[in-house]
């Protein structure tokens, strides 16, 4: 038998078990760790709601007046016109756990329907837009895009349609702005809007 290869067969899987073991406990503490934060932000009593970023819609800014004989564009504002109705707020980069502990447990479900409303709100912005796009109404558009993205949405299809917009009036250098507020996103998708907007930025001719 060849013993060098035995004793290096034994260390190897003596390592490998150490690694398996060092990664079971990093995740059990994870875990842990997780369910200690989830316990604390459950006891977290109830707070005022009056310092969160509330949403106006607004209205005498958008082109409300466009394409009205479109019957999705008139559902679109209807949609709209609900949703001012009712208080807006984007919380879609924070976790409920972290709303919790920031607002108090007992806000969770009013937080979440605030929240709700946002996504509502981002979608339907930019299927308007898109909708505006389509009849050849692009002035119109850019001002729906543009109060989407003051939002701080992360939606990517608003940001390209924008940066396309931008790059058919000849002001490019408009499209830094919205990789500013991209990269202000604490969003799993912002990266891939910065990678995209930049793709079209070095396009430009220099």
């Amino acid at each position: 038998m060849n013993y060098f290869l035995f004793a290096s067969s034994v260390m190897f899987f003596l390592w490998v078990g150490y690694k398996i073991k060092k990664s079971k406990l990093a995740e059990d503490a994870q875990q842990k760790s997780f369910w200690d934060l989830e316990a604390e932000a459950n006891r977290t009593r109830r707070k005022s709601l009056d310092d969160l970023d509330y949403i106006k819609i607004p209205f005498d800014e958008l082109p409300i007046h466009t394409l009205l004989e479109d019957e999705q564009v008139a559902e679109y504002l209807e949609t709209l016109k609900v949703l001012s109705e009712n208080p807006i707020v984007n919380l879609s980069c924070i976790s409920n756990t972290d709303l919790k502990l920031r607002h108090g447990a007992p806000n969770i479900t009013i937080l979440s329907r605030y929240d709700s409303a946002y996504t509502i709100l981002a979608r339907t912005l930019q299927q308007w837009a898109m909708k505006l796009i389509k009849a050849g109404f692009i002035e119109e558009a850019r001002s729906v895009l543009e109060f989407a993205i003051r939002t701080k949405t992360d939606v990517s299809g608003t940001y390209l349609a924008l940066a396309k917009i931008y790059m058919d009036m000849g002001t490019p250098e408009k499209i830094e702005e919205l990789i500013f507020v991209a990269e202000s996103l604490d969003s799993s998708f912002n990266k891939g809007i910065i990678r995209r907007l930049r793709e079209i930025t070095d396009s430009v001719p220099s």
